[in-house]
This record gives structure tokens, sequence and C-alpha cells, in this order.
């Protein structure tokens, strides 16, 4: 029970990896808001939890969407503990001065600006209560791009370095900021970074991870129940990468 008495918010937690991060941190003994801007999704994983998961309908794009979540944890929880910023969008494959401004600001908002409103919102309670954990899902993108996800890529370095810096500054205040770096999953993203699912897409895409498989949300679970727990608690500023060796 490494989360016993914490609440916690999971953005995009009505799937794929945000949905494996909420089943690991209730496995755990944490109470936990599933914010998502698909109202259905939410409400399915939290049902599966009635006495320990909430659903919150939230663009977490907005600063309206993210207030919501983080009332939504007070009202219900009493309280806020750790934050998981774990919604993210991508773009489909293609030359990096094709991609329309439209998806450019959507990559934008959803990977970078929610980070921003979270912290906003978030970092004076922190503060207050001295102490808290914030987790970001950035991406082995970020560290060794791939071809053709330019500009997904970037907003995930992005994250990487927002990480470093606002550890190394609420440091002194006791919340610790680290991040997590996927290699693909089994999500509904994986579509989108293949261009299209095929047997030999796949199979090309796998060739380039040691271990021969994709990230699963169980995968992403353990390790971001690692980091938010006492027991990573002289952790701070790390990009961890659950990649299966695909950034050596």
């Amino acid at each position: 029970m490494k989360l016993k008495d914490k609440v916690a918010i999971v953005t995009g937690g009505g799937s794929g990896f945000g949905e494996g991060i909420v089943r690991k941190f209730v496995e755990e003994g944490a109470r936990v808001v599933v914010a998502d801007r698909d109202g259905p999704a939410a409400e399915r994983v939290a049902k599966a939890f009635p006495e320990a998961a909430v659903a919150a309908t939230a663009d977490i794009a907005t600063q309206a969407g993210f207030a919501a979540a983080v009332e939504k944890a007070q009202s219900a929880f009493g309280g806020l503990h750790i934050l998981v910023n774990n919604a993210g969008v991508g773009h489909e494959p293609q030359p990096l001065e094709t991609v329309e401004e439209a998806m450019f600001d959507r990559v934008a908002a959803v990977n970078m600006k929610s980070i921003y409103f979270g912290a906003r919102l978030v970092v004076p309670l922190f503060k207050a209560q001295k102490g808290g954990a914030i987790l970001n899902i950035a991406s082995t993108g970020g560290v060794s791009p791939r071809p053709n996800l330019t500009w997904y890529n970037a907003s995930k370095g992005w994250v990487i370095t927002a990480t470093r810096a606002m550890a190394v500054e609420l440091a002194p205040f006791g919340i610790r900021v680290n991040a997590l770096n996927p290699v693909a999953g089994e999500t509904p993203l994986l579509k989108t970074f293949m261009g299209e699912d095929t047997p030999e897409i796949r199979a090309k895409f796998l060739a380039t991870i040691p271990l021969g498989r994709f990230s699963t949300p169980q995968d992403m679970g353990n390790a971001a129940a690692f980091l938010c727990s006492e027991e990573a608690g002289m952790i701070t500023g790390v990009a961890l990468e659950v990649d299966g060796g695909r950034c050596i």
C-alpha cells in the first residue's frame, strides 16, 4: 500500500496509460480523480472502484477544465497529494512542414500548456501543505526522436525540461517532480504514431525496442506508483525511461 491515504488526480485517466496508472494507484491505497475530456471513459474507469475513484469530465488543456479536476479532488476526498499529468495527443507521421497550425496548437495545448495550468492550480496547494508529488508523462520521443513526429517529439522534450526545472524550483517546498518516458504502447495513440497498424509496421517498430514489446499500462502504473510514493522520497527531477531499452 505505497499510496495509502493519498489523493491523486490522473489526467487522461479514461484509457491507455492513464487507466493503468489509476488502477495501480487504487491498488496501492490511493483515492483517485479520473480526469478525462471523454466523460463516459472516465466514468467507466471510476465505476470499477466506487469507493476509491471519481470521474471528472474535464478538458485539461484549459484552466477551467483543470480547475474542475482539482475541485473534484477537494470535494470528493478532501485534499490532494499527487498530480499525474498523463493526458497527451500526437499527430500522424508526416513531414514537419505539412503539420497544420491547428494540430500544432492542439499538441502544444494538451502536452505542454496543461502542465502549466496544473502547476498554477496545484503548486500553491502543495506549497501550503509543504509537500506533494507531480509526475509528468513525457516520451522516448523527447530523448531519441523518430522522424516525421517532430512537433510531438518537441513537445515531449519540453515536458522533460519543464520537469527538471520544476524539480529544482519546488524542492525547497518539499515538492518532488519527476517524469516517465514510455515507448509507444497498446493505447489509442499507437495507430497515430505508426500511421497505420499493420503486422509489418508493428514488426518494424518493435525491432527498435530491445526487449521486443511495447510499454503497457501496467508498466506505467508500476513506475508511476513508485515515483509518487515515499519510497522515492529522494528522487526528483528524473525522467525515467520505461521503454524496454529503446533509448540505449
